[in-house]
């Protein structure tokens, strides 16, 4: 283990939902930290990989020393991995482990994991940087908002670039890495030979990397007749750069051209007139020494590009750690992007001048009186800037929105932080557009605020239960039924035993039969039918569990096993039950698609076709 200062303690973060997880998983060493407000990372510390048998036993390790022993929950993660990442699966190139995404978010207990590739981090991390976290390579100027490249070697070789947008970057998830490796001159030809003899594919990343410069030093000493003992790569930049080892010397300089032609077959790919970016593990430690290295004249030697490659400035990446400011970029706009905060007051800004006179006049009237357009019907906001109705309609998609009702909701989130929750009372008065716009934003809202609210860990557990139930019972009245009979049809595909009872006296006589293994579903909006709470009394006594779709105050909640919760306010007694009941039928839908994704990692997965009649799944 690398030897780490003692943990730091802290009892307040600038997040509202504490600190977040952060970590950069490489092959050779993962780096934690704990991100407590933007750009301050606090209990850093650097593990080596051999050292755990999987990357739980890594975190729980990480945890132990810096988290379980505080009074501190963890609710937010994000790992930068040395690997492509594609759905929740990943299996590691350089190393034995793999692991479920999902799986790491439950062993963990938080509400939100990503994973991220690690070289998709440092270019998310790469326009935050200051000068003095850079250190230029030969000459060049960026020009602003173009694209940028950026690799860098370690384990392996990382390769992903930024393309700017009008919100920022876009970061390419990229294996350029993996390109063929193409020799430059005759002592390079004769490294890859040597490289064939072990692979008949040789890429970059197998010699433009810590273990590919292994393969360069062997390769140089028996082309060069030299009997040499073998080396590390740490080992051969220790002899490079302390004791002038000429071999050491021969097949550092051959790896930084080798790097500096990969970093120009990546410029000319991208058009990286904004720079080419050096991370990884090894150049940075290389220093000045680096600078004067083949590295940028390799760049440059292009033939008939050598001009084009000459303008466009290098970079190596000083800063400490920072792929954490990529992942920590990468999930903070993630959780903005839940709780629905963007930066549309500003993109609203700088369009105005591409819009015509008469959007124009529309996206005045946003800036400068944001609350009255959130507030006021289309017929009221074309009158006040002066335009027609279809005007409006071409603002709102001028700006990438279907209509006036989407543009609302995320602009107010853009002025609140948050998704705004309120209730637009339908009048007399309405139109039919008015009236439907009404009732889309107030089930929207709803929605969406259900979304925040969300207990992961109550679905986790009921998702549990009725994945390993020998039987599913639904018990539901009135408006309630039409809920269950949803769940009833889709737990049945699953090959789930299941049924519905939406009769009370049937629910005494049906919970008489149940035992252990057993799962009742009772759905109920208040939670306090004295017919149910009897039912779910002798289902709990013959063993059986109980999943209460219900207020969270209920008696019902209280009595259940698990209890998904549904705290909407809505008085059923005097009208029909709408909003809540979009949100049973919601939860419905999460714990099929759970039980679906549960059942392909399963130890019998793909075994029943049936588990993947679900359209949210990817397969």
């Amino acid at each position: 283990m690398i030897p780490q200062q003692e943990p730091e303690k802290f009892a307040r973060t600038a997040f509202a939902d504490g600190p977040r997880l952060l970590a950069d998983i490489g092959a050779t060493h993962a780096r934690f930290a704990l991100q407590t407000a933007p750009g301050v990372f606090r209990s850093v510390q650097v593990l080596r990989c051999d050292d755990f048998e999987g990357i739980v036993a890594l975190l729980r390790h990480y945890l132990r020393d810096h988290v379980d022993h505080q009074n501190v929950r963890l609710n937010h993660g994000a790992f930068a991995v040395a690997n492509p990442i594609n759905g929740d699966y990943v299996r590691m190139t350089n190393r034995a482990w793999e692991f479920s995404t999902d799986a790491v978010r439950r062993e963990l207990g938080l509400s939100t994991l990503l994973i991220v590739n690690d070289f998709t981090a440092l270019a998310t991390a790469l326009p935050g940087f200051a000068k003095e976290d850079l250190m230029q390579v030969g000459p060049g100027t960026p020009v602003p908002g173009a694209v940028i490249g950026v690799l860098g070697p370690g384990t392996g070789l990382g390769v992903s670039g930024g393309i700017p947008t009008a919100d920022g970057f876009v970061t390419l998830g990229s294996e350029g890495g993996h390109v063929n490796f193409a020799p430059a001159d005759e002592r390079e030809f004769a490294i890859l030979q040597y490289a064939w003899r072990e692979w008949p594919h040789v890429s970059n990343e197998r010699l433009i990397s810590g273990p590919g410069m292994e393969v360069i030093y062997r390769a140089l000493a028996h082309r060069n007749g030299v009997k040499a003992e073998e080396r590390s790569a740490a080992a051969i930049v220790a002899g490079a750069l302390e004791d002038d080892d000429p071999l050491c010397l021969e097949t550092l300089e051959c790896f930084c051209g080798m790097l500096g032609g990969a970093a120009a077959n990546l410029a000319v790919t991208l058009g990286a007139f904004g720079g080419i970016f050096i991370g990884g593990g090894i150049v940075p430690r290389l220093g000045e020494w680096f600078a004067r290295s083949p590295f940028r004249t390799r760049f440059e030697a292009k033939g008939r590009f050598s001009d084009y490659l000459a303008d466009i400035p290098t970079y190596v990446i000083t800063a400490p750690n920072p792929a954490f400011h990529g992942v920590a970029t990468i999930l903070a706009e993630h959780l903005r992007g839940r709780s629905g905060a963007n930066t549309l007051m500003e993109r609203i800004g700088q369009l105005r001048e591409e819009l015509s006179p008469a959007e124009a006049r529309v996206a005045t009237l946003v800036l400068e009186h944001p609350r009255t357009v959130l507030n006021e019907p289309i017929v009221e906001i074309a009158r006040l800037a002066d335009v027609s109705q279809p005007t409006v309609i071409r603002f709102c998609r001028s700006l990438g929105f279907q209509g006036l009702a989407e543009f609302k909701l995320k602009f107010a989130s853009s002025l609140t932080g948050a998704i705004p929750v309120r209730h637009s009372q339908v009048r007399m008065s309405d139109s039919t557009h008015d009236l439907s716009a009404k009732v889309i934003d107030n089930t929207v809202s709803a929605i969406l605020r259900f979304r925040d609210q969300l207990d992961v860990r109550s679905l986790d557990r009921a998702i549990e239960l009725v994945s390993r139930a020998r039987r599913v019972e639904f018990y539901a009245l009135g408006n309630s039924r039409a809920v269950a009979l949803d769940g009833q049809h889709k737990f049945f595909r699953f090959r789930i035993p299941t049924a519905l009872y939406g009769d009370a006296h049937l629910f005494t006589l049906a919970a008489g039969l149940l035992g252990p293994g057993d799962v009742v579903i009772a759905v109920s909006n208040s939670g306090g039918l004295p017919e149910l709470l009897q039912a779910v009394d002798i289902t709990r006594a013959a063993g059986a569990d109980v999943i209460a779709i219900s207020n969270s105050q209920s008696p019902l909640a209280r009595k259940a096993s698990v209890c998904l919760a549904v705290d909407h306010s809505e008085d059923s007694t005097s009208f029909l039950s709408m909003i809540s009941r979009i949100l049973q039928l919601l939860l419905i839908d999460i714990m099929a698609v759970g039980i679906s994704v549960d059942g392909q990692h399963g130890p019998e997965a793909g075994t029943d076709p049936r588990r993947l009649l679900i359209s949210h799944l990817d397969g």
